[in-house]
């Protein structure tokens, strides 16, 4: 099935015409010169993320041979989603696709701090005012709401600790020497022609360094997405099934966030005080990360409509 789906991608963007002139800060979407800059800014910021040529009879003659697409390997996944997701918060509406709507309680301040979150319709959900404790709550009022907020004040915190863990959750193993292995995935991003976005592609390992079956990848997926926007299919350039995430949103999704980032610069009209194209792979890895919370690849670049270097 995925090699059927394969063959009719590749009909597909064969068929499409290459994007020629820069759509942005419009429609979310990018040229091919456009993908490669901004894999270019990727590389350049986080150094575990490489170009690779691929194989010869499969390059894309609309990008340098020698950067056909994007690469990080070994990128380690000690948890899997199912002892995350009661943590989580959901968000929005019908549309599973805006912006970054599944977030970790954890995460819910500051994240919004960096997005506007948008309903369905696309629109600014207005962030509710917080209000002030009333005078006549009482020390143990109190001492109660500081033990809740410590409660969710920092899971990475508890989890390098150790203090939370759940066995049939996570996947680790130790040798002789105490060196604690995990899954590991190597992820890859390729440009999509006929959707004119990147496209997010992983495969793992688990902690005997064998390949994970599909099922066992989907563990690694937010299950709203598992086996629907994330399915398995054949990569067009590395062998073996991955997983990928199916790019159809994608131009959509980044629109918004541009928008968004636009707006927050104070000159909603003025283009120029929007997001560079340089910036585009570390919002989209950001979104990205909304799915597959637990797989920790870099992307660590704050995300600001200000792009001076």
């Amino acid at each position: 099935m995925s090699s059927l789906l394969g063959s009719l991608r590749s009909a597909r963007e064969w068929a499409m015409p290459t994007l020629k002139h820069s759509a942005f800060l419009e429609k979310g979407v990018l040229t091919p010169e456009e993908f490669v800059r901004a894999g270019d800014e990727l590389v350049y910021r986080c150094p575990t993320w490489s170009w690779e040529s691929g194989d010869e009879s499969k390059r894309k003659s609309f990008l340098p041979p020698e950067k056909q697409y994007l690469v990080t390997r070994n990128v380690p996944c000690q948890n899997r989603v199912s002892s995350m997701e009661s943590d989580m918060i959901m968000e929005g509406g019908d549309d599973d696709w805006m912006v970054s709507t599944i977030i970790k309680r954890s995460e819910k301040l500051s994240l919004e701090d960096e997005f506007d979150i948008l309903d369905e319709e696309g629109e600014v959900i207005e962030k509710p005012k917080p209000t002030e404790p009333e005078a006549s709550e009482g020390a143990a009022g109190a001492n109660a709401a500081a033990a809740e907020e410590d409660e969710y004040a920092d899971m990475d915190a508890f989890e390098d600790d150790n203090i939370l863990q759940d066995d049939a959750a996570v996947d680790v193993s130790a040798d002789e020497d105490h060196t604690v292995k995990v899954r590991t995935y190597d992820l890859s991003i390729t440009y999509d022609k006929y959707y004119q976005t990147p496209r997010v592609w992983m495969i793992g390992r688990n902690t005997q360094d064998q390949p994970l079956t599909g099922a066992e990848m989907m563990e690694d997926v937010i299950s709203d997405y598992a086996n629907k926007t994330v399915t398995m299919e054949s990569h067009p350039h590395v062998a073996g099934p991955h997983a990928s995430i199916h790019p159809c949103q994608h131009g959509k999704v980044m629109k918004a966030i541009v928008r968004n980032l636009i707006k927050s610069s104070g000159d909603e009209e003025g283009k120029e005080s929007g997001p560079s194209v340089e910036m585009y792979l570390f919002i989209f890895l950001k979104f990205v990360s909304s799915m597959i919370p637990t797989i920790n690849y870099d992307f660590t670049m704050d995300v600001t409509a200000d792009t001076s270097k």
